[in-house]
């Protein structure tokens, strides 16, 4: 069972994370995970902190001469804005310099205040912050790493900032990935690209935030990942809960759902066919993917299709957001922290992170194994009894 927990806060001296259930014998090259932190950075309309703050790693357990030991896995991402924080964040008794007390709507703020009794949104924020999910494309990277083994790959593109929208007619392949990153925005329909930056920079004059959709896919994703027998181990519910977690997003829909629901059965279900070359579909394919790769929450074979939508940032460089003052209780415009016009596209590195944790959990719950080797040889294992299986009847 694949495992990892964060710590830390956004201005706090790092953040960490420990990762648990990895096989022992993974290749794990450290440049490769400062690599996926990079991409993280990514896109036109991010804020100055993505200047300022570089991701300096530390490997603190569970690797040793670049391969994984079987044993939990920790890794420090260490901030290095922590000396400007120092006083304000220390862990030291004692009391902050200032106290935010006018929190903003659309951000954890004051349910975070209230659930725990603050007076003070800068203990709400500082853990809420989406800065949290550098430490999962950490652990992101060595899922990557695993699901690299079976040939199974994981890509992102943007697909809306706005109301700039692609057409829906190019789809990244699983070796486009680099040809995305080379897009400002993240977006592979160049015609589009364009029309996303300039609603960015519109926003931008403004000082107002943009939310927008991206689209995660992966590809060689083998049958029979996940469960139609227990509600809890269902692949697009497993995947629909750790999209949903990803901080500002709101919205996840699994292939055509949306559309499915006014459409009929006789047009919105994808037709099976045999194919015995294509091996991870066990012989089968579907002529269409309207339901992006899961039935009955079970993977088919067919590429996993998950959109997902993110919300304008509740941080606004124009203070315009109406709410309370809890110091004072008088009416009041929303603090401000330093904040981006839009992180869509950082947000589809973070999502490709969380589909690749949550299938290579799966894999791992399905095949299972001690070493690399012996995962390996039960997927190989799992393949041959697929092909060969007596029930599938001979290609004409």
């Amino acid at each position: 069972m694949l495992r990892f927990l964060t710590a830390g806060e956004s201005h706090g001296p790092s953040l960490s994370v420990i990762v648990e259930g990895l096989p022992a014998g993974l290749v794990v090259l450290e440049e490769e995970i400062s690599g996926e932190l990079s991409r993280r950075r990514l896109g036109y309309g991010r804020g100055p902190r993505m200047r300022f703050e570089r991701d300096e790693l530390r490997i603190i357990g569970g690797i040793r001469h670049g391969r994984t030991l079987g044993s939990p896995i920790a890794i420090e991402i260490r901030n290095s804005e922590w000396p400007k924080w120092e006083s304000e964040m220390s862990p030291t008794p004692g009391e902050p310099a200032t106290r935010l007390t006018k929190p903003r709507p659309g951000h954890a703020d004051l349910a975070g205040m209230q659930k725990y009794g603050f007076d003070d949104a800068r203990n709400v924020l500082e853990r809420a912050s989406a800065r949290e999910t550098a430490a999962r494309v950490v652990a992101g990277s060595l899922a990557k790493s695993l699901l690299a083994t079976m040939g199974v790959r994981v890509v992102s593109h943007v697909i809306r900032i706005g109301a700039a929208c692609c057409s829906g007619e190019l789809r990244p392949g699983p070796g486009d990935g680099e040809a995305v990153d080379e897009s400002e925005v993240r977006c592979f329909e160049p015609a589009i690209e364009s029309a996303m930056i300039s609603e960015i920079k519109a926003a931008a004059k403004v000082g107002d935030s943009l939310g927008g959709v991206v689209e995660v896919i992966g590809y060689g994703v083998p049958v029979g990942l996940g469960s139609y027998v227990h509600w809890d181990r269902k692949l697009d519910g497993l995947l629909a809960g750790a999209m949903m977690s990803i901080q500002a997003v709101k919205a996840v829909e699994i292939g055509d759902g949306m559309s499915q629901a006014s459409q009929r059965g006789s047009v919105a279900h994808d037709a099976i066919a045999r194919d015995e070359e294509h091996r991870h579909g066990g012989g089968f394919v579907r002529r269409s993917d309207h339901a992006g790769g899961i039935e009955g929450g079970v993977s088919s074979g067919a590429p996993l299709i998950v959109k997902v939508a993110m919300k304008p940032l509740a941080t606004l460089n124009r203070p315009v957001l109406e709410t309370v003052d809890l110091a004072t209780g008088e009416p009041a415009l929303s603090f401000k922290e330093r904040t981006d016009v839009t992180a869509v596209p950082a947000m589809g590195v973070v999502a490709e992170t969380m589909m690749a944790l949550v299938l290579a959990g799966e894999a791992l719950r399905k095949f299972g194994g001690d070493t690399v080797e012996e995962f390996l040889r039960n997927y190989e294992g799992y393949l041959s009894h697929l092909a060969s299986a007596p029930w599938i009847p001979p290609t004409s």
